[in-house]
């Protein structure tokens, strides 16, 4: 499948490389867009226009405030449209693509590495396009999984946000093992190793976390003494703070 991304900032890079596939590339930015073509191996196009008529399906990376700029530089010639851009429904998709089959993703930064979550939406004219080869390219970098749009703020709060909410995990256990004589770089490579296996758990025990927690903190013992200052310092109320910040703001908007 020929593709092609409009855009090529931080997100759409890390789709780019996710997908693995040698796609043509507009960004005004002709820096960017030679960066990001010569990585995956792929082309620049000379327009938004050129690009999408090159394409079997072209990636909207732009920002949310080009919607309807990009999609009359296109004019048409857009077969199919999958678009990333933030904050965009697809009702507004298709206001400025009618008549063409829109698929709306919400990716996180993983997908640069195939371990991605990507949340989906099809649009009313979806089953008309390649809505099969697309959900297979797209999942090539990680899970996509499909999701009422009424629910793509609290789905980001966990799944685009949620890395950096981890990485904020990480960095305060290794920081609390470096205290204690522990390298630091060790200790960083201890918790994303046990980060990376406990995920491999649960995703081989049906998502069962409090199950894991049973299985590590026998009654009594540290784990579970641990587990109750996480619980008393206000942990569990942290992040669902986070979480409630990210999801009244983005629906404020």
């Amino acid at each position: 499948m020929r593709i092609g991304f409009i855009g090529a900032g931080s997100m759409a890079s890390a789709l780019a490389r996710g997908l693995g596939e040698p796609a043509l590339v507009y960004d005004p930015d002709r820096d960017r867009s030679e960066a990001l073509a010569e990585e995956i191996e792929g082309e620049v196009a000379d327009s938004n226009a050129a690009l999408a008529a090159g394409s079997e399906v072209i990636v909207l990376c732009h920002k949310p405030a080009k919607l309807d700029e990009v999609a009359a530089e296109v004019s048409g010639a857009a077969s199919a449209v999958a678009s990333i851009v933030a904050a965009t429904p697809i009702a507004d998709l298709e206001a400025a693509y009618p008549g063409t089959p829109v698929y709306r993703f919400m990716p996180s930064i993983p997908v640069e590495v195939g371990r991605g979550v990507l949340c989906y939406a099809a649009g009313t004219h979806a089953a008309e396009g390649p809505v099969d080869e697309v959900l297979a390219l797209f999942g090539r970098s990680g899970a996509v999984l499909a999701l009422d749009e009424a629910l793509f703020e609290p789905a980001m709060a966990l799944m685009s946000c949620g890395p950096a909410f981890l990485a904020l995990v990480v960095e305060a256990l290794a920081d609390a093992g470096a205290r204690h004589g522990l390298d630091k770089r060790e200790a960083t490579r201890m918790v994303v190793e046990t980060m990376a296996g406990s995920a491999a758990w649960l995703d081989a025990n049906d998502l069962a976390a409090d199950e894991l927690r049973r299985r590590v903190a026998t009654p009594g013992g540290l784990t579970e003494r641990g587990l109750e200052v996480l619980e008393q310092t206000g942990l569990r109320e942290s992040l669902h703070a986070a979480v409630d910040l990210v999801v009244e703001t983005s629906a404020a908007r």
